[in-house]
């Protein structure tokens, strides 16, 4: 649970399970965490339990053997802290560029979280110092490459294990510029009067086995992507309004034909924000606009949108099971057994992971195909080639189109599912795999070439507005004309065009264009974007029959 104590946000770990919003605080906005008392008392509790099989002489996994394939190894008591030890350095294996501080953020909370339901056999001193670790701002490096998404994240958690031991690397972020110096994880601990730990029976592998990384990068994506499906009505009714199409087949009982939840709800977006339209009012006379049907990138919007929200609600549902879950092997369970079981292995979440990547994919590529309308001569009603200021001379949005190309076919590669494609490791003992984590890297470069072939469309379809001049668009296209223009200036001479296209795709990225529109639309930000409706009234006048 988030609270607001004198302006700074604190997330409750251990009382009930944590929320998305909770985890986008922490690893984003860098919330403080507090652990309930009573969550502190069951850790205890189960602490108890292992160091009780820990003095039996028969083996139990994790506690007095070895791991993976090893789990038959009996380990003598006094070699048994340097198993732990060695669990770590050895699984800390991760390879290539670092891995974002949101990210590992995100993975530290959620590790935390496991271990605070008292099923991991921990002692309060590992919970409290991953808090601790959490509020000091020590980031742990992790590396790009090493997991394979089951047992769980091995090698991302075992990064964030080693620093936690005072050994390997750190960054220490601080929260109010999100930057951070690279140090020993030694130095960072003693700095922050955080004791390295010392591991115990059972605590290197209750530190690893866990989907904390794939689990983590979901739910930022989750939060990201309900703000650019957003900003995809809001670039689709501006390209529509500005190509001169028509917002007849967005009717709601065009929609209730076919009851699909996120359809709807795009397409009362797009009814909102083409309300009130000069630019609309000035072809709805049929004797005017002779066209029979816009095309299928114009008339399939909500459609193609609405499915993506639809996904974005599947996974969502999944997301908020593995929210509340308590992932470890050996688990202790209520009764207080300790048990192994394969809770590990991340298929549930890989599988939407994979799917989210789908349906980013494919609403980038409808994007882009609104933009490539907007420039071509033949198709833009009237706009000149390439939204070019002095045709022949000037180039105007060609190549800005061609990057939005370039980045669509990318993300049809990276729609290419991670988690079918199974390695086998560990002596074949992890014989089936979810490549759960390499599903989440990906979705978070297709999320990021998505905000840029949407930032490209409003860019266009911005211009495209401004020449359709003296007709003014709605209020809402207006206002996101608007929030384009402060960092984009409107139709002229050819000018460098990267930045501005940066700069948008900031802006698309923090939410300001979604929110500048569809509030003043009157549809409600706030709520979850697959259950949001129009407020806007829904007698705006549409023209009869199919255009």
């Amino acid at each position: 649970m988030t609270t607001v104590t004198a302006d700074l946000a604190v997330v409750t770990v251990g009382a009930a399970p944590l929320r998305p919003e909770d985890i986008v605080a922490v690893a984003r906005h860098f919330a403080r965490v507090e652990l309930d008392p009573s969550a502190l008392a069951r850790v205890a509790a189960t602490r108890a339990l292992i160091e009780g099989l820990a003095d039996d002489p028969e083996p139990h996994y994790g506690i007095s053997t070895g791991f993976g394939a090893l789990a038959t190894t009996f380990i003598p008591l006094e070699r048994r802290m340097q198993l732990q030890a060695s669990l770590i350095r050895s699984h800390a294996a991760g390879t290539g560029a670092e891995v974002e501080t949101e990210v590992v953020r995100a993975l530290q909370l959620l590790r935390l979280q496991t271990l605070a339901t008292g099923r991991t056999g921990v002692r309060p001193v590992v919970v409290e110092t991953y808090a601790a670790m959490l509020n000091a701002g020590i980031t742990p490096i992790v590396r790009e490459y090493g997991s394979l998404g089951c047992s769980g994240d091995l090698a991302p958690l075992s990064h964030v294990a080693l620093a936690a031991m005072g050994e390997g690397e750190v960054r220490v972020v601080d929260r109010s510029t999100g930057s951070g110096n690279l140090m020993p994880a030694a130095e960072a601990l003693g700095a922050a009067s955080i004791p390295p730990l010392e591991l115990r029976e059972k605590e290197g592998l209750a530190l690893i086995n866990g989907t904390d990384g794939m689990l983590g990068m979901l739910l930022l994506a989750l939060h990201d992507l309900r703000t650019l499906l957003d900003t995809a009505d809001v670039a689709a009714a501006m390209s529509i309004e500005s190509l001169l199409g028509t917002d007849a087949v967005f009717a709601a009982d065009l929609m209730a034909l076919r009851p699909q939840v996120g359809q709807a709800s795009s397409a009362a977006n797009l009814r909102a924000l083409l309300a009130g339209s000069e630019i609309m009012a000035s072809h709805r006379d049929p004797a005017v606009c002779t066209r029979v049907q816009d095309a299928y990138s114009l008339r399939c919007s909500p459609q193609v949108h609405g499915a993506a929200r639809d996904t974005v609600g599947h996974a969502a549902m999944i997301a908020q099971r593995e929210l509340a879950a308590s992932v470890d092997n050996p688990v202790v369970t209520d009764d207080g057994r300790v048990e192994s079981n394969g809770n590990f292995h991340g298929a549930p979440v890989a599988y939407v992971l994979d799917f989210l990547a789908i349906a980013v994919a494919d609403v980038a590529s409808i994007s882009e195909r609104r933009t490539d309308r907007a420039l071509d001569v033949a198709r833009s009603q009237g706009l000149p080639p390439f939204l070019a200021d002095e045709v022949g001379v000037d180039s105007g949005l060609m190549i800005a189109q061609y990057a939005a190309a370039g980045i669509v076919s990318e993300l049809k590669r990276l729609a290419v599912p991670a988690s079918v494609d199974s390695i086998p490791s560990s002596a074949m003992q992890e014989d089936h795999v979810s490549m759960g984590w390499a599903a989440a890297r990906k979705l978070r470069r297709g999320i990021d070439g998505l905000a840029r072939v949407l930032a490209i469309e409003l860019l266009t379809s911005a211009r495209a507005l401004d020449l359709r001049a003296p007709l003014q668009p709605g209020p809402a296209t207006r206002a996101a004309r608007e929030v384009v223009r402060t960092v984009a200036s409107g139709p002229g001479r050819d000018r460098f065009v990267s930045p501005d296209i940066e700069a948008l795709t900031e802006l698309v990225l923090s939410g300001a264009v979604a929110d500048a529109a569809l509030g003043g639309a009157g549809v409600d930000t706030a709520a979850p974007a697959v259950r949001r409706v129009a407020a806007a009234s829904e007698k705006t006048t549409m023209s009869e029959g199919n255009r």
